[in-house]
């Protein structure tokens, strides 16, 4: 939606900077079908909403996604503008959980999940600039959990992670193998949120060909 590049050079007439695409600049962005990794995940930062419930049927979840994108579009048109320094916007992620961890892996009870749905913010944006990019969606066509976004740094550390194709409910076996089979094999032992990156938009793409990004925060058992 953007337009590569500034329109203007940085100081000293150098050319602009290219168009930064997280998914593929990212080492935690990468993810293999089949194959489960652990891989060490740097703090980030993320434009934050949360909520609970069924994401197919709550208003809540929907009205999330109306407050972050608005707000992430503002923020990188900014850093474009101002900074010089373009990127695509990275993908929606979200943070998962429940009291009993089992409505995930087994009975799937989505009235059960808890939720923080995210976009990631770049390192080089300053706050104030999320902050100012707030202020201007909330002039315009005020999105209305607007007041409940937060930034915030997220710091998983060490994750297991691995990339689902295919249907949002069917990635229990999957979820089960990681759990239950490979983190203990490791001598680790799940601390975190259950964490999704949602490569694919489920309005464009089939169910079978959604590409998900499954990742579990872990430390070393005691």
């Amino acid at each position: 939606m953007g337009r590569s590049g500034c329109g203007h050079d940085d100081a000293g007439g150098s050319p602009p900077r290219p168009k930064v695409d997280f998914k593929r600049s990212l080492d935690s962005y990468r993810a293999k079908p089949g194959a489960f990794r652990v891989v060490d995940v740097p703090p980030m930062r993320y434009l934050m909403v949360d909520g609970h419930g069924d994401p197919n049927t709550s208003t809540s979840y929907a009205q999330a996604r109306e407050a972050l994108y608005p707000v992430a579009y503002s923020v990188k048109f900014a850093s474009q503008q101002e900074l010089g320094r373009d990127y695509v916007v990275p993908p929606l992620e979200g943070l998962w959980w429940a009291e009993n961890m089992d409505v995930f892996t087994v009975a799937r009870d989505k009235s059960q999940w808890n939720w923080t749905m995210m976009l990631m913010v770049p390192e080089w944006v300053e706050t104030t600039m999320v902050q100012a990019a707030v202020q201007s969606v909330g002039t315009k066509r005020r999105p209305t959990r607007l007041g409940d976004l937060r930034l915030e740094t997220l710091a998983e550390g060490r994750c297991v992670q691995t990339l689902h194709i295919g249907a949002f409910d069917d990635e229990g076996p999957v979820l089960a193998r990681m759990h239950e089979e490979f983190i203990p094999a490791q001598g680790l032992r799940m601390t975190g949120e259950h964490h999704e990156v949602y490569f694919s938009d489920p309005r464009r793409t089939s169910p079978a060909k959604l590409r998900t990004l499954l990742r579990q925060p872990v430390s070393a058992a005691s």
